[in-house]
């Protein structure tokens, strides 16, 4: 069943057009003008569909309103579609073929199933006749993306195509954002029908749901319960997640911490919903965040949750997470949430800037005052005490120094994408992100091989600004094809390799745990040649640094450099990531490591932080 949307007239309502078309023209519809994907016979009637599309309206021989980007596999069109929508907030979009086609993009759905991306993948189909049959290039996609995407549809009605696809763009970016997965048979794409130019598939029962959470208001009362919380609170601390960036509430976030002055720390996936170099920001916590955000969840009285959900990246040991916190709240857009991880004393279900705006406007109105200023001090003290650091002095290049110069000369403004492993890691603990959606990373999944197709993606929604890839020998490897993919289309997409010869986070886990038996991680016989690699592809910035006098110079050239550029800095192989909370362990049982100072929890300095025996201070 169809439900009609109230709205103008389509000019194109009642034309003639095929069901390729008709997909084509819904993409325009939504805004589409950029589509990702590898083609195949049971997508062609939608390619040629978009190749005339792009003939009668170009306007000029080198702007496609729609282009359509070709990467090397289908897995890189999905992370290209993810990182254009982490980058830019609208629904990215991919368009594949059957059968392998359609199964390479299993993995990039989940991924952004985990992370939240709104993605819209279109998979060719065998003809409805065949289905079912084995036919050439047939899977089940309908079965196999059922447990992965946010919502799968298979098109077997052809004058329910059009509005298939519209409902898609809906779903995908409605509520909590999400991967939504369309089949076409091919036989669907053929058939030849009119376009009506609106409506949508009926679906009553999401629909009210959405209906409900952007009606979502907090009444008087809980607003009360909320600022009776913070009035009793001495240490109150903003948790901040992925959700506050997917929701752009990223300003009304940083107008409520800056109105009552309450810091923030940021999950992996909320970095850049504050600003880093702000204050009040302490960076990311967690499994490998600042010494300084961890501590400061030891010892914070008032947890404030925002878009983030207790993974037990942040909250291994959920019962010993925040243990002085005499209250949590938890605002988030997922109902499924609240509760789930960690049990809280307030919570409330709708978008996280039209929940923060409210508090903050009743704050204002009820005229809510509290000085949060020794807090905000032992905050500093805290910053002070345990910097991030690194061994300085070794002749050897530590990752932790590359990361730092490429910071100073983007300054925190730059797009952001990574791999999965150490490098991510650095890339985390030492970038600065000014604003939201400069981090592009695989958080939930840990998908190696996401950092190059995410930078491709982010540099189409974003060509103005500068788009670095941090990678690492490993995760580059998985998606190494797409190289050539940023030299086919001239991207000036940066990459940076650091090269430790390995699977530097594998190898730093089997040091710790499994006796130094690095089995399966060591990769010093492996022979490629990066550089002749990146040369092959095209690059004419490759370069290779081994000396660590030489890279400042080397680090200035690539960021300057105007067009594809590739940096491959070989680095200290047995660096490693600190601060470490091991698997299953609470931050009081955080290590350090060498170069950064910890703090005895047990011992005096857990006294000065309790208020029961330093009024003077709290």
């Amino acid at each position: 069943m169809m439900s009609r949307q109230k709205g103008k007239h389509h000019p194109l309502a009642g034309t003639t057009m095929s069901g390729a078309e008709m997909i084509v023209q819904v993409l325009a519809d939504e805004g589409v003008d950029t589509i990702f994907g590898y083609s195949g016979g049971a997508i062609l009637p939608t390619y040629d569909a978009v190749f005339r599309y792009n003939e009668n309206h170009r306007r000029d021989e080198s702007d496609d309103p729609m282009k359509l980007v070709v990467p090397a596999n289908e897995q890189g069109a999905g992370f290209m579609a993810a990182g254009y929508a982490r980058a830019s907030g609208k629904v990215g979009c991919f368009l594949v073929t059957s059968g392998p086609g359609a199964t390479n993009t299993v993995t990039p759905i989940r991924d952004c199933m985990a992370d939240s991306t709104p993605v819209v993948c279109i998979t060719g189909q065998v003809p409805t006749g065949a289905m079912g049959t084995d036919a050439f290039q047939e899977a089940p996609i309908v079965n196999i993306m059922g447990n992965c995407a946010k919502h799968v549809f298979l098109v077997t009605r052809p004058e329910e195509l059009e509005a298939t696809i519209r409902t898609a763009f809906e779903i995908a970016r409605s509520g909590r954002p999400g991967p939504v997965v369309v089949d076409v048979p091919k036989n669907m794409q053929n058939w030849v029908g009119e376009y009506v130019g609106s409506g949508l598939l009926e679906m009553r029962g999401y629909r009210q749901r959405m209906d409900s959470l952007r009606s979502a208001k907090l009444s008087e009362r809980k607003c009360r319960q909320f600022f009776d919380m913070l009035e009793k609170s001495s240490r109150p601390l903003l948790y901040v997640g992925g959700g506050v960036i997917n929701g752009n509430a990223a300003e009304e976030l940083r107008e409520f911490a800056r109105t009552f002055n309450i810091p923030v720390v940021s999950t992996l996936m909320g970095l850049g919903a504050m600003d880093t170099t702000d204050d009040l920001s302490l960076h990311m916590l967690g499994m490998h965040g600042t010494a300084y955000a961890n501590y400061a969840v030891e010892d914070c009285d008032f947890l404030i949750a925002v878009g983030a959900r207790f993974d037990d990246r942040v909250a291994g040991k959920v019962d010993e997470f925040a243990p002085m916190a005499e209250h949590i709240a938890h605002i988030d857009i997922d109902a499924a949430e609240i509760g789930k991880v960690k049990v809280v004393d307030w919570a409330h279900v709708g978008e996280a800037g039209r929940s923060l705006k409210q508090l903050l406007t009743h704050g204002r109105e009820s005229g809510f005052e509290r000085d949060f200023g020794p807090w905000f001090k032992h905050i500093q003290k805290l910053k002070r005490n345990h910097p991030m650091n690194y061994d300085r002095d070794s002749d050897l290049i530590q990752p932790h120094y590359v990361v730092e110069l490429l910071n100073k000369a983007t300054g925190g403004n730059a797009i952001i994408s990574t791999g999965v492993g150490q490098h991510q890691m650095w890339a985390a603990q030492y970038c600065d992100f000014r604003e939201p959606r400069l981090w592009l990373t695989s958080g939930s999944m840990g998908t190696m091989g996401y950092g190059l197709p995410a930078a491709i993606g982010a540099q189409f929604a974003c060509p103005d600004k500068i788009v670095v890839d941090i990678d690492g020998d490993g995760s580059i490897r998985m998606n190494l094809g797409e190289m050539e993919t940023v030299t086919n289309y001239n991207l000036p997409v940066k990459v940076l390799l650091l090269n430790n010869l390995g699977d530097g986070m594998v190898r730093q886990w089997q040091r710790l745990y499994f006796n130094e038996n690095f089995s399966g991680s060591d990769k010093t016989l492996h022979r490629k040649d990066f550089i002749k690699a990146a040369e092959s592809d095209g690059y004419e910035f490759a370069r290779r640094v081994m000396n660590k006098g030489d890279l400042e110079e080397a680090l200035k050239a690539f960021v300057d450099y105007d067009g594809p550029a590739f940096l491959e800095v070989m680095i200290d192989n047995n660096a490693s990531v600190y601060p470490m909370v091991g698997p299953g362990m609470g931050y009081s049982q955080m290590v350090t490591g060498e170069w950064i100072a910890g703090r005895e929890l047990s011992g005096p300095e857990r006294e000065a932080i309790d208020p029961e025996t330093s009024p003077e201070l709290f």
